[in-house]
């Protein structure tokens, strides 16, 4: 029998890697700590209409991507494609939205059917916030502001700040109707794809990559013409916030984002270190879709980052020192083994936070010495025949010129505090 792989575009993240999964969950906890953000957990797997609904059924997202099944009982259910639909979900279901405000994060994986490709994976992990209940654009400022936080508390440099606003629904049916007089002028030259999105969901026409396509849209009417007053005040203020806050932008009256829920002001951090896969973090205002899916009319704004994407460029262009595996590295003889395993136990029961291993299995004391090593331990400790019939450890240093030395097996914590120290 041939060997059973992971499914192409769903990769395992190894130990070696997992750390540096760690260290960017541990800053973005931090910082949504920092912010006053609670963490909510919702399902992996919901019915099928939240995303039709919230998403919009003409999306590529509904229409390709979805990972969709019929359960044993006949209901439509999906692999979650995006964060934020199962967020609101949760806070209408348990009444977190009526008369109040929310500032919230969660972390998961999601699931699109695409073709896999750096950066892009059928299943990637996202970390998302969301704000509920608050209507100025200082809310809309406070969220860049967390993105802008999280970049340097990673030491993350480089990304480009983009920013553009939607405006109201009213606002974009009418740019909507003119942009496609104007695309109708050009349609033999828009590529298949950008025609579809011309009977479907024309401005994703303007987020189109190819350079043909981007060549055309150049002269296209822009969205911003079409503000009302009440759009252009939201979004000067969040312009001239990010200014007082030293935070530098780039208006694109090109940026849509891919889902039909938002309005107003919209935003994407973006690289040029990552090839197509440019975007590292993206969101914006989303005012229609709590009542979109079934609870009371409420303010909202939110992002997403992904962290395949995050990972990618910490290893590439700054890498943190993560910790080793271990502190200390307990060698023993065959016959010391079991009560090696009962000084580390008490180690670690005795020194809060000292990671410790315990030789296991077979292998005499020099290559236990040279796992020992690898391990990343600054201490090994040393338990033979004699030292265990004598109740003593021998305390060697893994780092320097230090000579090891014994100690009594009843002192060792005191003594190991010593070192330490």
């Amino acid at each position: 029998m041939g060997k059973i792989q992971a499914i192409r575009g769903m990769h395992d993240v190894l130990p070696e890697q997992s750390q540096l999964w760690q260290f960017l969950e541990d800053q973005v906890r931090s910082i949504c700590d920092g912010f006053g953000y609670q963490e909510i957990r919702t399902p992996v797997v919901e019915s099928t209409a939240l995303f039709k609904r919230a998403i919009g059924e003409v999306t590529d997202i509904v229409e390709k991507e979805m990972y969709t099944f019929d359960d044993r009982n006949g209901d439509s259910l999906t692999l979650r494609p995006e964060g934020t639909a199962g967020c609101v979900r949760a806070c209408i279901e348990n009444g977190l939205l009526h008369n109040q405000t929310q500032r919230l994060w969660y972390r998961g994986a999601m699931f699109r059917h695409e073709r896999p490709q750096k950066g892009r994976y059928r299943q990637f992990h996202q970390i998302g916030v969301e704000a509920f209940g608050m209507e100025g654009p200082d809310i809309d400022l406070e969220i860049i502001l967390m993105t802008a936080s999280l970049w340097q508390a990673l030491g993350i440099d480089g990304l480009e700040l983009q920013i553009n606003s939607l405006g109201t629904s009213e606002e974009r049916a009418a740019y909507r109707e003119e942009l496609v007089k104007f695309l109708r002028q050009h349609e033999e030259k828009l590529d298949d794809d950008s025609k579809r999105r011309l009977e479907t969901n024309p401005l994703r026409v303007l987020d189109s990559k190819n350079p043909d396509v981007q060549a055309i849209v150049a002269d296209a009417p822009t969205l911003m013409e079409y503000l009302g007053e009440e759009s252009r005040t939201h979004f000067e203020i969040l312009c001239n916030g990010l200014k007082a806050a030293g935070i530098e932008y780039v208006i694109n009256q090109r940026l849509v984002r891919g889902l039909d829920y938002y309005s107003l002001s919209v935003f994407e951090w973006v690289t040029n270190k990552l090839g197509a896969q440019g975007t590292v973090c993206a969101g914006g205002r989303y005012d229609g879709l709590i009542e979109q899916l079934g609870g009371r009319a409420s303010k909202a704004v939110g992002f997403a980052m992904g962290i395949e994407r995050l990972v990618a460029l910490l290893e590439e262009y700054h890498m943190p020192e993560l910790r080793q595996t271990a502190d200390i590295y307990i060698i023993s003889a065959d016959e010391a083994r079991i009560h090696a395993q009962a000084v580390a136990q008490r180690l670690r029961v005795e020194i809060e936070g000292l990671r410790v291993i315990s030789h296991c299995g077979t292998g005499g004391f020099k290559a236990q010495f040279k796992k020992a090593d690898r391990s990343g331990a600054q201490i090994a400790l040393v338990l033979g025949e004699d030292e265990l019939a004598q109740g003593v450890i021998g305390i060697k240093p893994l780092r320097g010129d230090s000579e090891q030395q014994q100690v009594a097996i009843a002192d060792l914590p005191d003594k190991l505090q010593e070192w330490i120290q």
